[in-house]
């Protein structure tokens, strides 16, 4: 469905439908019952994906599935799933203030599994401001019932942080 790089600024890149929605800074709404810090989709009209990368570029490929994908490849340092509930065939992708979006063609409404696996997450965060490309993401959808979100696999010492600190608001 998409793959090219985006521009992005403060790692905001949302997936979104049912009009006007965007990342506004409160993890308690878009995190609220996860453990997982990296995609908050409590909120329900869309999806925040934290990127590593303050501003600039950063290559994410959206690909729709007709059954869950396999084990993730080992390249793929941080995985993680939520579970979303597309109730618009609106679907597209924005980056904070607009600077990258467009449609995403083929979500018909339902219920999905999201999957998003990062790389370079750490020289991403160390490199904040330089040129070049140091991170990169591929998030996979497709149609299944809701289940609560997982982490798969951390590597990454920013990973971590925000699974402490944006995660982690599921009840033990």
């Amino acid at each position: 469905m998409f793959d090219d790089v985006v521009q992005t600024d403060y790692g905001q890149f949302d997936l979104v439908w049912d009009g006007e929605f965007g990342f506004d800074g409160d993890a308690d709404r878009f995190f609220a019952g996860q453990v997982n810090g990296l995609a908050g989709a409590a909120h329900g009209d869309g999806v925040y994906v934290h990127f590593a990368r303050r501003s600039g570029g950063s290559p994410v490929r959206i690909v729709l599935l007709d059954v869950a994908p396999g084990v993730p490849e080992e390249s793929w340092e941080d995985v993680v799933e939520v579970s979303i509930d597309v109730r618009s065939a609106d679907v597209g992708y924005t980056s904070w203030a607009g600077e990258s979006g467009g449609k995403l063609e083929g979500v018909a409404p339902g219920s999905y599994r999201l999957r998003v696996s990062e790389r370079g997450r750490d020289i991403a965060r160390d490199r904040e401001f330089a040129d070049g490309l140091f991170d990169a993401y591929l998030l996979q959808l497709w149609p299944a019932p809701a289940e609560p979100d997982a982490i798969l696999r951390v590597t990454s010492e920013d990973a971590r942080y925000f699974h402490r600190e944006w995660g982690s608001r599921r009840p033990a």
